[in-house]
């Protein structure tokens, strides 16, 4: 009797394996992309904090109690890291601009006319990148609106708009 030794796999074994792997790659997909979104939303909470602590530093040090609304004057003059000069950062686009009722002040040590009041916003710059807006003002406390926009100042808890605790 003549005994024949198997070497490898069958191609259906092969397929059942691939297929196995296929089916865990699919169920895995949409909580990656959840875990993505996730951390893009908790760099734009952290990229507000620095905006905000970027503007106390800048307006103590540089404006005479005002704030600037260019987020490259911040940058250039290292006020905030250089990687908020770039949109989108982490999925997040960020602007900086007045706050409600400012108005400008003499101009700061870099020449620039700084503002009262400042607004900063982080929105995602896709469905994807995230699912939260985010706000911030001179005030230093980050609102948040689920629905993806960015809250509007006065900032109040009113349906999808609350402060991040």
């Amino acid at each position: 009797m003549v005994r024949r030794h198997s070497r490898g796999f069958t191609l259906i074994e092969l397929l059942l394996v691939v297929a196995i792997i296929a089916i865990l790659a699919a169920l895995a997909t949409p909580f990656l992309v959840a875990a993505k979104a996730s951390g893009n939303e908790a760099s734009a909470i952290g990229s507000l904090r620095a905006i905000n602590s970027g503007q106390t530093n800048y307006s103590t040090s540089c404006a005479s109690g005002l704030y600037s609304v260019d987020i490259n004057t911040m940058v250039t003059n290292d006020f905030l890291s250089p990687d908020m000069g770039f949109n989108p950062k982490a999925g997040y686009n960020f602007v900086l601009a007045p706050g409600t009722g400012a108005f400008p002040g003499p101009a700061d040590c870099t020449g620039d006319i700084p503002q009262t009041e400042y607004y900063s916003t982080g929105v995602p710059a896709s469905p994807t990148s995230g699912n939260r807006g985010f706000a911030s003002s001179a005030a230093g406390t980050i609102w948040q609106d689920s629905s993806g926009a960015a809250p509007t100042e006065p900032f109040t808890a009113v349906g999808t708009v609350s402060p991040i605790q």
